[in-house]
């Protein structure tokens, strides 16, 4: 198993999801470990799903749902259009993560049948799942902004988003009723997700003084 990290940091804040570089390790904002127990959630922290730490912030932030208003933008709704979808249930830019550790801003669309990943420089459709095909998502204990979406017949997702429990609850309600199954929420420090078609990767998370280290380890 080869370790890859650098020296380089990510700051990932509740309002701005700006990065950009080939990283391998990532500091999020500070959090603490919870033991899927209501005593150990802090006073400004809560849990979701009864597992994941999660800040009160962001708790009682609205679910809005369209956070781009997607019928103003031409290009979406074209994209849209095309696959013959047109109920937007989740709109908004989030960070994916490519085979080889690099950041790229992408516009994520939820709809009641499929997601959506479109390239926010070039207006294009770069990937688009059907809810039918996603498995399970994958998130860590810890109160970062991480998820992967895992997909058994192509390559999974990995992505950073400050909406990631809406975005979460969106996927599993959809799925739901478009398929009539409960998808999967995997919550643990350690997962692996395949990054590429060919490259099986596994991200660590750890607690550490001032925030949450995050470590991707090729397999």
């Amino acid at each position: 198993m080869n370790r890859y990290r650098s020296n380089r940091r990510i700051q990932i804040n509740e309002s701005d999801q700006k990065g950009a570089g080939e990283e391998e390790e990532v500091v999020m904002e500070k959090g603490m470990r919870l033991r899927v127990s209501e005593g150990n959630v802090t006073e400004n922290q809560e849990p979701f799903m009864g597992v994941k730490v999660r800040r009160k912030a962001s708790l009682h932030r609205g679910a809005k749902g369209d956070y781009l208003d997607v019928p103003s933008h031409p290009y979406l709704t074209k994209i849209l259009q095309k696959q013959g979808d047109n109920q937007v249930l989740f709109a908004d830019k989030v960070l994916k993560f490519t085979g080889t550790g690099k950041m790229k801003h992408r516009v994520l669309l939820i709809t009641d049948f499929a997601i959506y990943l479109v390239d926010t420089e070039s207006d294009s459709l770069k990937r688009r799942i059907a809810l039918a095909a996603v498995e399970k998502i994958c998130l860590s204990e810890l109160s970062d902004n991480f998820f992967a979406i895992i997909i058994p017949t192509e390559y999974d997702i990995l992505m950073a988003s400050t909406r990631k429990t809406e975005i979460v609850t969106v996927l599993v309600e959809a799925t739901k009723s478009a398929s009539n199954y409960e998808l999967d929420v995997v919550f643990s420090n350690s997962f692996e997700y395949n990054a590429s078609a060919e490259l099986v990767k596994e991200i660590q998370f750890e607690e550490v003084e001032g925030g949450v280290k995050t470590r991707f380890l090729r397999k």
